[in-house]
């Protein structure tokens, strides 16, 4: 199976996914940026649990390599900025807009040509943007296993656990 055909069949599983588990919809968009409703972060942070697990064990036994990219406080700063911002006015994210369009959602194709527009500013003006505020805090390619020098499966361990204790308080709050 080519590559291309792979992301399509994984994308769509996603997105089916993600409309099973409810993250698409407005009211739980609005419920996570109000810090009421915890079914998104709950399904972000499983989705992390999985991925983490899955990579790591994928790298060890050597059938693919890490690509770390650097650490660049001023880029990931301004970029998470931008994209809360974007959040909150449309109400999706990337994942979630291409999920609600999929649905028939239409009100999402303006997130998406949001986007899209942003897209093409960031890669505009983007000489200024590396010349300033991608240029603060580079600390380059640093993982947390390797910031802290122990092996990955002990961070992974613990985020677990984390996690779990979490979800279990989110539960108790009824989030």
């Amino acid at each position: 199976m080519n590559e291309l055909l792979l992301g399509a069949v994984t994308g769509i599983l996603f997105g089916f996914v993600m409309q099973k588990a409810q993250v698409i919809r407005y009211d739980r968009q609005l419920g996570a940026l109000r810090l009421l409703d915890m079914t998104i972060v709950k399904f972000m942070l499983s989705t992390i649990l999985v991925a983490m697990v899955g990579i790591y064990l994928l790298y060890d036994l050597g059938w693919i390599t890490l690509s770390v990219k650097p650490l660049i406080l001023g880029g990931n700063v301004l970029g998470g900025l931008i994209f809360g911002v974007g959040w909150a006015i449309v109400g999706y994210c990337p994942a979630t807009a291409m999920a609600a369009l999929g649905e028939g959602r239409y009100d999402s194709v303006f997130g998406l040509a949001g986007m899209i527009l942003g897209a093409g500013l960031y890669a505009e003006f983007y000489p200024q943007i590396k010349a300033g505020v991608l240029g603060c805090g580079d600390f380059g390619k640093v993982t947390l296993p390797g910031a802290l020098g122990v092996n990955h499966w002990i961070v992974i361990v613990v985020l677990i656990a984390l996690f779990i204790g979490l979800f279990a308080w989110f539960e108790k709050r009824k989030l």
